[in-house]
């Protein structure tokens, strides 16, 4: 409306049409119609100039169109029952128009009445066009009708899913039957549709299925863990479609649309015993449907892919995303937690006994997390009742006891004397259990910070001749010495410092 105003003003200062045309931007016929309709008016420029915006067009614009043709109006008072038909499966304009001349002979022809039927649908149904970028979205679906595939035995058919999924720039198109829609049939869906594109989008674009959204909201879903996990393994981002009916997904929509008519089609009537077979056969019939021209197009899908979107597609990782599962459990007392699926028992670090962990587990690893920061990294065991223990995770004392073993006091013992390494040495060949001569060894070596090495020695070799071979024996042999007063000697080159929380004798009485 201001470009008409501005018309009028100048017509109202004596310029000419082709001045004003000039000026304007409008071609001179547009021109003369607004002149034309401006005379007709018999209104002054001042008169005009009081009008709304909303008068105008009822002056210059709605007063100047021509009255629709009785062709027109029969087609558009048949526009709902059409919409409707086309929301059908397996409905097209093309059908609806040729079914339209079948009733009207001498109606519009097929260009103009998807014309009609378009500007139609725009203004009782407003969409947005979205433009698509190369390498930014995958938007992934589950088709509503299903596959199947036959029990070769008895002819039993089961119900499979189809996972349909397409980039948005160049449309590429990937298709794959799945057993369910459940978490780890649709990340696999995704993970082998992102390998098919040979990259990785900057975006996956999911309905709010369950697998992929645990709770929807149109302004913040909360998103499935595991399958936010694998967005991360990918270094890509979800961004669910928006719940209730939306628009922004409408492109695989369409590409459900069409495998119905280029791969459900072609490859009907045949006979599949198993996903392979029947995913082999959808890969050829894929591959078909990419490989196709495009509608008034020189190119296909394919082609398109690969020239302007493959190379802005990320890398995929060196590794596939390994499928986490969830458990939470409580850190028992001697610093292990159990994950239950194994009955296996892995070490945190023994600060965090008592509290209650997380763990994500896979098939090759367990990887347990205390208020979002990871504790502990092992490999995955599944012999149960068993312990994965990392020493790094025990206090000092245990972590001192777990060390024990023969060769630590037999190497302890020689490093005081010869004589006290085989009074050790016997030690351990005689008692019938490892921890009995583990905690004799280490009462017997925790004497030379009491009496000294020498007189250590010295009770060794007394106890060696009589053939007595316990914690018992050294410790009456230096008391007997005490009771004659003598002064413990003190050799500083023959001792063996022990470990700070152990006590000498009173830790094994």
């Amino acid at each position: 409306m201001s470009k008409i105003r501005q018309i009028l003003q100048l017509h109202s200062q004596g310029r000419s049409k082709l001045q004003i045309a000039h000026q304007t931007g409008i071609s001179r016929n547009t021109l003369k119609k607004y002149l034309r309709a401006f005379t007709d008016s018999r209104l002054t420029f001042e008169q005009i100039t009081t009008l709304s915006d909303k008068d105008l067009e009822e002056l210059f614009v709605k007063g100047a169109e021509k009255p629709l043709s009785e062709k027109l109006q029969t087609l558009l008072a048949l526009f709902p029952t059409l919409d409707k038909e086309l929301k059908k499966k397996g409905a097209t304009r093309q059908a609806l128009w040729e079914r339209y001349r079948t009733e009207h002979p001498d109606g519009l022809g097929l260009s103009q009445f998807k014309h009609y039927l378009s500007a139609w649908k725009a203004q009782t149904s407003p969409t947005m066009r979205m433009e698509h970028k190369v390498g930014d979205k995958l938007f992934v679906d589950f088709a509503g009708d299903k596959l199947h595939i036959v029990d070769e035995g008895t002819g039993e058919l089961t119900a499979v899913e189809v996972f349909v999924a397409i980039l948005g720039a160049s449309q590429l198109t990937y298709v794959e039957a799945v057993m369910t829609q459940g978490k780890e049939d649709f990340i696999a869906a995704c993970e082998n549709a992102l390998h098919y594109c040979g990259g990785v989008p900057q975006a996956i674009v999911p309905d709010n299925l369950k697998s992929a959204v645990t709770k929807s909201s149109k302004y913040e879903p909360t998103l499935n863990e595991t399958f936010l996990d694998f967005a991360q393994h990918y270094a890509t981002c979800i961004l669910p479609a928006r719940s209730y009916r939306p628009r922004d997904k409408a492109l695989v929509e369409n590409a459900v649309k069409l495998s119905y008519s280029r791969i459900y089609a072609r490859i009907s009537g045949g006979d599949y015993h198993n996903l392979s077979s029947l995913n082999t056969a959808i890969r050829e019939a894929l591959e078909a449907h990419n490989n196709a021209l495009l509608k008034g197009r020189n190119y296909s899908r394919r082609g398109q892919f690969e020239e302007v979107e493959r190379a802005v597609l990320m890398p995929l990782p060196p590794l596939r995303y390994e499928l986490k599962k969830c458990l939470y459990a409580t850190v028992a007392k001697n610093g292990h937690v159990a994950l239950s699926a194994d009955k296996h028992y892995y070490s945190v670090p023994y600060r965090y006994i008592g509290k209650k962990v997380k763990l994500l587990f896979s098939r090759h690893s367990v990887e347990i997390f205390y208020n979002y920061q990871r504790i502990a990294l092992h490999g995955r065991v599944k012999v149960p009742y068993h312990y994965t223990t990392d020493k790094e995770h025990l206090a000092s004392t245990h972590r001192f006891v777990a060390e024990w073993t023969p060769q630590k006091f037999i190497a302890w013992a020689e490093s005081i004397h010869p004589d006290v390494k085989l009074y050790i040495q016997e030690v351990l060949q005689r008692k019938q259990h490892p921890e009995q001569a583990y905690k004799s060894c280490i009462g017997i070596l925790s004497f030379i910070k009491k009496v000294g090495g020498e007189r250590l020695i010295n009770a060794c070799r007394r106890a060696l001749s009589f053939e007595a071979y316990n914690y018992k024996t050294i410790q009456l042999i230096l008391e007997k010495e005490l009771d004659k007063k003598e002064a413990p000697a003190q050799t500083d080159q023959l001792k063996m410092p022990l470990h700070d929380n152990i006590r000498g004798g009173n830790y094994y009485q």
